[in-house]
């Protein structure tokens, strides 16, 4: 198969050359794909942000709050940094459960049509 790169550098196909992709693209199941993946990602991603954004700023506008000292010589701020990380890994495991039940299955019914295996 020939490939043929424009000017801009970019690949130019042939109409038809993504003919069975543009059909699994245009199934209701794939908008349904699409619509579970945005529904777990865009919330996750928006509430991460925005409990990320508040350790900034209190970091430099509450730096009294931060330092106060909790058990020793831990702090808020410190507590505040290290729930960043036990944020991060649950989102992950909370990603990685949402999409096994949720969108894994039905990426494998829409792959099997794509590939023109058992439905």
């Amino acid at each position: 198969m020939t490939h043929n790169v424009n000017e801009t550098g970019y690949e130019q196909r042939s109409p038809g050359e993504h003919q069975t992709y543009d059909q699994l693209r245009a199934m209701p199941e794939f908008a349904e794909l699409r619509r579970r993946y945005a529904a777990f990602v865009v919330p996750a991603t928006l509430v991460f942000v925005l409990w990320y954004f508040l350790y900034v700023v209190m970091s430099n506008w509450a730096p009294g709050f931060m330092g106060t000292q909790v058990v020793g010589n831990i702090n808020v701020a410190l507590i505040f940094g290290l729930l960043q990380f036990v944020t991060t890994f649950g989102i992950a495991w909370l990603y990685a459960r949402y999409m096994n039940r949720s969108v894994d299955p039905l990426a494998r019914e829409l792959e099997a049509r794509f590939n023109g295996g058992p439905r």
